[in-house]
Formats: structure tokens, C-alpha cells, sequence
């Protein structure tokens, strides 16, 4: 029984909805280096046993949600310098002895809530290289493995108080690890390029909670001056009022 197939390095634009069909006992497949756009949900529906996958290095932009339901044992997903923008939530959904995946230089901009809850066994996890500007400490939180070991720079994050503290936050799940937190550079706003998050402390929080403040402690003065002046207006309507009822 074939157990591993090597298909890497040819021009293979599609996969017919029957490849595995007669690959029941597959256990390592290699399609990375091909020009493969699209994973149908029928393409690898007969791959109950493959344990390997490498799609890297194509020009994938989409998944069918579907597309890996069958493949219950897999243990390595390799999409690295793909086309894929979003990693959906279901896609992974029966993946939960797969211990690394990677997903390195792609064009990722989200990473839907649910989308990494599934996967218990995740030890690596790679998305360096995409375009995360934001990401949801709850989306991380729901990673509820022994260890997962996490790769995020190279990608052109917004240096706000909200990333500061999204990435403080996964600091303090023992469970969890940036690797290379202190390679994270800002790509904005502006006067934050170039620098490296971790240089920063709690510097973006303080400078938004300045701002707050210096917003708030206008208004209130607004709104005290307002006060003041509608109690002006009052006394000077009374004063001419009683002045009215003494003439007469």
C-alpha cells in the first residue's frame, strides 16, 4: 500500500474530486511548488489516514470549509507562500491531533474567533509574513493546549494600546508563546514605524490614556462653563425681573 506520495514540483493547476480515491493508506502527501488555487471538499475526502500534508508554495487564495474534513489524523498542515487573506472558522474543525501548522507568508488579515479553537494537539503555530495589522487575544485564548509556540513577526501590525495589551495578555498564558515578540515591528501609525513593540512598554496605553483624559477633563470644563454661564444668564433675568417689580 502506498503510504507516501511526492507530487511536489510539477504545474498542477487543480485536483480532481476523486485523487484519493484509491490512496486509503496515504500517510505523507506533497503537493507544495505546484499552481493549485483552490482545495475542494472532495479533493482528499479518502485520505483518512494521512498523517503529512504540504500544499506550500502554491497560489491557493481559498479553502472550501470542508476541504480537510476527512482528515481526522493529520498532525502537519504546511500552507506556507499561499494567497489565502482569511483563516476561517470550520476549517480545521476535525483537526485536533494537528500538532503543527503553518501558514507563513500568506496575505492573512483576519483570523475568524473559533478559527484555532479546535485544535488541542497545536504545538507550532506560523504566521509570520501575512498582513495582521490587529489580532483578538480571544481567538489565542481559545487554544486550549499543553504548549503552542507561536511565530507573528514580519507582518504590518498597528502599534495601538490594543495590540499592546492583546500581546501582554498572551505573555501571561503559560500555555502560550510568541516566539519572536521581540522582533515585532510597528508598520503604524507613523510615529510608532520601525519600532519594535516590545521596546514600548506600556507607552502606547499611558499616551491613549493621556489623551482620554486631556478629551474628558475638556469637556468637562465645556460643560462647566456652560453651567456657569446658564446660572449668569439666570441671576441677570432675576436681578431684572425684581428691579421691574420695584419701578411698579
Amino acid at each position: 500500500f502506498l503510504e507516501r506520495l511526492d507530487l511536489s514540483f510539477n504545474r498542477l493547476r487543480w485536483l480532481p474530486d476523486d485523487f484519493t480515491k484509491s490512496l486509503s493508506s496515504l500517510q505523507e502527501l506533497r503537493l507544495d511548488y505546484n499552481l493549485l488555487q483552490h482545495i475542494d471538499s472532495s479533493s482528499l475526502s479518502d485520505s483518512d489516514n494521512l498523517k503529512k500534508l504540504d500544499l506550500s508554495h502554491n497560489q491557493i487564495q481559498t479553502l472550501d470549509v470542508r476541504a480537510f474534513n476527512s482528515l481526522s489524523r493529520l498532525r502537519l498542515l504546511n500552507l506556507d507562500g499561499n494567497k489565502l487573506n482569511v483563516l476561517r472558522e470550520g476549517l480545521l474543525s476535525r483537526q485536533q491531533s494537528l500538532e503543527v501548522l503553518l501558514l507563513n507568508h500568506n496575505n492573512i488579515s483576519e483570523i475568524q474567533t473559533d478559527a484555532l479553537a479546535p485544535l488541542r494537539s497545536l504545538t507550532i503555530l506560523g504566521l509570520q509574513g501575512n498582513q495582521l495589522e490587529h489580532i483578538k487575544f480571544k481567538t489565542f485564548l481559545k487554544l486550549q493546549t499543553i504548549s503552542t509556540h507561536m511565530q507573528m513577526s514580519l507582518n504590518p501590525w498597528v502599534c495601538d494600546c490594543d495590540l499592546q495589551r492583546v500581546f501582554g495578555k498572551i505573555q501571561y498564558v503559560r500555555h502560550l508563546h510568541v516566539e519572536d515578540y521581540r522582533g515585532i515591528i510597528c508598520h503604524a501609525p507613523p510615529q510608532q514605524a520601525g519600532s519594535l513593540l516590545a521596546s514600548m512598554d506600556s507607552q502606547l496605553c499611558m499616551a491613549e490614556t493621556a489623551s482620554v483624559l486631556v478629551i474628558t477633563i475638556t469637556v468637562l470644563l465645556a460643560v462647566i462653563g456652560a453651567l456657569v454661564k446658564a446660572e449668569r444668564n439666570r441671576k441677570n433675568k432675576q436681578a431684572a425681573s425684581d428691579a421691574e417689580s420695584q419701578e411698579k
